[in-house]
């Protein structure tokens, strides 16, 4: 650390540390970045797990919300080497037979094969595409008065039921399943209350900007963050993990892109007493169980919808998604999970060598599982691409100890930073006016345990840093 004072700190360098960090930096202030591995990007990082010149992404590759997102999408991160790429299809859904549905980016094609669902999926959706630009600056935020209160007022009435309640507005088992593999992206039953916002939100996205991923691989998002922060003045410190807050040099503000239970431990004694007991009892839910592999061709999906895809949900029914996902919410392993399939080599040629592919893919599991999940996946794969298992010629596996192991803000393989479910939506980590403040003075949250929560939009660390420069500098930003 080169400076023996600084305007602001911030504890984390994924999406939304990157976020919280540039915010205060393009005020001028000095700001500086710490990270406790030795490359920045929390969920943004690429690695050859498997085999040399196949390569992968840890964790996040698919970024819909990045390219629509109020803050990410006003950067010019193009300059700094950032360029997205699009498959043909955002994400299809094949059930058992060799048919499937699919997510395109027009709306209409979309809603053009969905058959006797046409006419329901276009009622719905488009009236939220053609507002979808406010009703984002709205639903990823905290809770407030909203800017566009009627456009949000729409979209609350069909998010908040529950997605198999949303789903029963369509007929067909294609309109059904193909909404319901995006609204298990919600990583908890389908019944629960508000988990049709997930599908409505990520479906909007695919329509609104698409389903991209950047070239190269995920952490060329995270260094064009990277590289525009320093840019602007910004200083980052790599491979120095932070235990307490008194291992930090002097600063006006810290801002921390950590869950509840780390913030407790850098934190110590600073919090009162009941500010302690609030994140001591926050909720974490399902991890993930992944698997990545490099293949000798590219996946023989039968469905030809699937073979254009750049995310595939695999779950047949949704019937069937929400039964597994229920049981897996209390506790078990289903032999069929929900299975999100992601083949990025299908549309980037960067991702392995010529005639060779990669592909991942993970199932939700208990929180702490480490029952190794490999056959079940990979049953699931085959299920529906016959031949699959005969095209692996590389394996890696991550269970929910590696997960967290690897990115300390997924504790217990959670992603998603805690469950973002009704009675987290707006109270994570805690319930405060603002849920990016805590009660010493200075210290801020700016991790996806804030509102919005999960997915690579930046906006929880964008909004910390929002009132972190109201409240400690002065400085109002819209």
């Amino acid at each position: 650390m080169h400076k023996n004072e600084y305007d602001a700190i911030v504890i984390g360098s994924g999406p939304n540390g990157l976020a919280a960090a540039i915010a205060m930096q393009q005020q001028g202030l000095a700001v500086l970045l710490i990270e406790g591995r030795n490359e920045i990007g929390g969920g943004l990082r690429s690695k050859e797990l498997t085999l040399p010149g196949f390569m992968h992404d840890i964790c996040s590759t698919i970024h819909p919300m990045a390219v629509t997102s109020p803050f990410f999408s006003q950067l010019p991160l193009e300059q700094f080497g950032l360029s997205y790429l699009y498959p043909a299809v955002d994400a299809a859904h094949p059930f058992d037979g060799g048919t499937a549905a699919a997510l395109y980016p027009s709306l209409e094609r979309t809603a053009q094969l969905l058959g006797a669902d046409s006419h329901t999926y276009t009622n719905l959706f488009k009236p939220l595409l053609k507002d979808f630009k406010g009703l984002t600056e709205d639903i990823l935020g905290p809770l407030q008065f909203p800017k566009h209160p009627l456009t949000l007022a729409k979209f609350g009435l069909k998010a908040l039921p529950s997605a198999m309640h949303l789903a029963k507005r369509f007929k067909t088992k294609e309109a059904r399943g193909l909404f319901g593999g995006v609204a298990a992206h919600a990583i908890q039953p389908l019944t629960n209350i508000a988990t049709a916002a997930i599908g409505l939100v990520l479906t909007l996205n695919s329509h609104a900007g698409g389903w991209p991923t950047p070239r190269g691989g995920a952490n060329a998002l995270a260094t064009a963050l990277g590289n525009y922060f320093v840019s602007l003045g910004g200083e980052i410190v790599t491979g120095t993990y932070v235990n307490a807050l008194k291992e930090l040099p002097p600063s006006r503000a810290v801002l921390l892109d950590v869950t509840p239970r780390q913030l407790l431990k850098i934190t110590g004694d600073r919090f009162s007493s009941f500010y302690k007991w609030q994140l001591q009892r926050y909720r974490y839910g399902m991890g993930v169980f992944k698997v990545d592999w490099a293949l000798d061709g590219p996946t023989p999906f039968t469905a030809a919808a699937c073979r254009e895809a750049g995310t595939i949900h695999l779950g047949n029914t949704i019937e069937e998604i929400a039964a597994n996902e229920q049981r897996t919410a209390d506790g078990h392993h289903p032999d069929q999970p929900y299975t999100l399939f992601v083949q990025t080599s299908v549309f980037d040629n960067t991702r392995a060598p010529k005639g060779k592919h990669t592909a991942w893919a993970y199932c939700h599991v208990p929180n702490g599982s480490t029952k190794d999940m490999t056959a079940a996946i990979e049953n699931q794969v085959e299920r529906f691409a016959p031949g699959f298992k005969d095209l692996i010629i590389g394996r890696h596996v991550m269970n929910t100890t590696d997960m967290e192991t690897y990115n300390p803000n997924y504790i217990g393989g959670d992603i998603n930073g805690g469950i973002l479910d009704i009675t987290q939506l707006y109270t994570r980590p805690a319930m405060r006016w603002s849920p990016y403040t805590t009660p010493a003075k200075g210290i801020y949250v700016c991790s996806s345990s804030t509102p919005p929560g999960g997915g690579i939009h930046g906006m929880c660390g964008y909004h910390a840093a929002k009132k972190a420069l109201k409240d400690v500098f002065g400085i109002r930003i819209k």
